[in-house]
């Protein structure tokens, strides 16, 4: 059979290549072709483009770059025609993805949505074009099911793929530490403009901790020249990339951006605060629209406030500090974390979504 995989962010890179491996199990003259990242392609995918070519996030960036955006659509669209995949699978991505499962009705695929777009959170309406579009929804979140039931479309929960992923990391031979001291992990995010506004408040705690490493990990779309300025101040501090995982098992604590990372560090069990600064337009549009009590994966998963969230005008250096210094110091609200870390991960299903993903797509195509 032939598949075309769509991810546009690093996250989609991760968990379309999980994918795309059980795919190739259950059918093992599978040929996919995939809009993704390097994960994808070592699967065994035909890369057409890279998500770091995709990634325009922000009501400016997106403005900005709307004539790139069309000529990709146009020529995502082109390419599918040419290729005539048996099913369409959509990950995340939804600015791009949901206009494109609208195309592709219009043409008789068949299409599936792996991994739901925040919907909860805001344009809530988006839910009818999915509806309308999207043959079967598989979500890893396990209130999204509820929600969805809500307007009347019914979706299979999958469990996490995250979870695979982190017990992979568990599992695999340990590599050398990266620092003798003890570590403390940045996990700024990918996205220039924010990176901007947050990295220097995060990057301050080097001070205030020199007997601590600080250590950064690069997200795959920020150039070394982008990112020098900002650390080359500080003598405790440096950066990784590709290694993320390593180094949040390395980890005593976390300076985390929002989305997918708040997670994957809470699963590795490594105490942190959430921390999140936009441009002042993009947050003013942002708070009107987002309609959800919290703003990172663990807090909205378990419905309280598991992990400190400091965003826009509270993110300073001050409260940073505050935060940073209780993480480290109090042993009682570590010891609590890591037992509500425990909740989580029992929420999140059994290590199978990938599994479970794939078998949900291939027996859509034999029955």
């Amino acid at each position: 059979m032939k598949y075309y995989l769509i991810a546009g962010e690093a996250s989609g890179d991760l968990h379309g290549s999980n994918l795309i491996k059980q795919i190739r199990q259950l059918d093992a003259a599978a040929s996919i072709r995939c809009w993704g990242g390097d994960l994808m392609e070592q699967a065994g995918a035909t890369v057409v483009k890279h998500y770091r070519e995709l990634a325009f996030m922000g009501f400016i960036e997106v403005v900005m770059n709307l004539r790139t955006i069309l000529k990709n659509l146009d020529r995502c669209k082109a390419d599918i025609q040419a290729f005539q995949p048996d099913v369409l699978v959509l990950i995340d991505y939804p600015g791009f993805n949901i206009r494109i499962a609208e195309w592709a009705r219009q043409q008789g695929l068949k299409i599936v949505y792996y991994i739901s777009p925040q919907v909860w959170a805001w344009k809530e309406g988006r839910v009818k074009k999915i509806r309308e579009n999207v043959d079967k929804m598989l979500v890893i979140l396990p209130f999204e099911k509820e929600f969805y039931r809500k307007w009347e479309y019914e979706v299979e929960y999958v469990g996490h793929p995250l979870i695979e992923a982190v017990k992979a990391a568990r599992e695999a031979p340990a590599l050398p530490r990266f620092s003798e001291k003890p570590i403390i992990a940045l996990l700024p995010g990918s996205r220039k403009q924010e990176v901007k506004e947050k990295l220097p408040v995060m990057l301050s705690m080097a001070r205030y901790y020199p007997e601590y490493q600080f250590i950064m990990a690069q997200a795959p779309s920020l150039d070394d020249s982008f990112i020098r300025p900002f650390t080359a101040a500080y003598p405790n501090v440096s950066v990784i990339k590709g290694q993320t995982y390593q180094l949040l098992m390395q980890a005593s604590a976390a300076l985390v951006t929002s989305g997918t990372a708040t997670l994957e560090t809470a699963l590795f069990g490594v105490p942190e605060v959430v921390c999140y600064k936009g441009s002042p337009v993009s947050y003013f549009f942002a708070k009107h629209l987002i309609k959800v009590k919290y703003i990172s994966l663990v807090n909205l998963i378990m419905d309280k406030p598991v992990v400190k969230e400091l965003i826009q005008h509270d993110l300073t250096e001050e409260n940073l500090l505050k935060e940073l210094t209780l993480l480290l110091k109090d042993e009682a609200r570590r010891e609590q974390m890591k037992a509500d870390y425990a909740v989580l991960w029992t929420l999140l299903g059994d290590g199978t979504a990938s599994r479970r993903a794939a078998e949900a797509i291939t027996g859509m195509l034999t029955a």
